[in-house]
């Protein structure tokens, strides 16, 4: 909206999503989203989850977001969440009015390397 233009806007929980999971996603030794039982489908099989693995809670100018992650085996843990935090929080930040006052990461899986002409890798956990 042009400055001086007035008026209001919202953002729904879903764009503030989106925004946090790509941002999640960037993060080097993320494999991916882990979305729940479709989500965990999905990633078995190569793939990666749209805007599932990410859950907000938006208020009228600050969001929490927790992030649920599939992470590449040998990754050190504590310093991939902080990153992830850091990430998300300026990507929802900069891009949003809002104040990201926490952000949740959930490790559910790690996906195991490539052995052989298998799949891209399995997802333990």
């Amino acid at each position: 909206m042009p400055e001086g233009a007035g008026g209001d806007y919202a953002l729904s929980d879903e764009v503030v999503a989106s925004i946090a999971g790509i941002a999640a996603t960037e993060v080097e030794g993320v494999a991916s989203l882990a979305g729940g039982l479709v989500g965990g489908l999905s990633e078995m099989l190569g793939g990666k989850a749209g805007g599932h693995g990410v859950r907000v809670t938006l208020g009228t100018r600050e969001v929490a977001i927790d992030v649920h992650l599939i992470v590449d085996y040998g990754v050190r843990i504590p310093a991939l969440a902080e990153k992830v935090q850091q990430q998300v929080k300026q990507a929802v930040e900069s891009m949003t009015s809002l104040r990201v006052v926490e952000v949740n990461v959930h490790v559910q899986g790690i996906r195991t390397p490539q052995v052989g002409d298998g799949p891209a890798g399995r997802v333990l956990g």
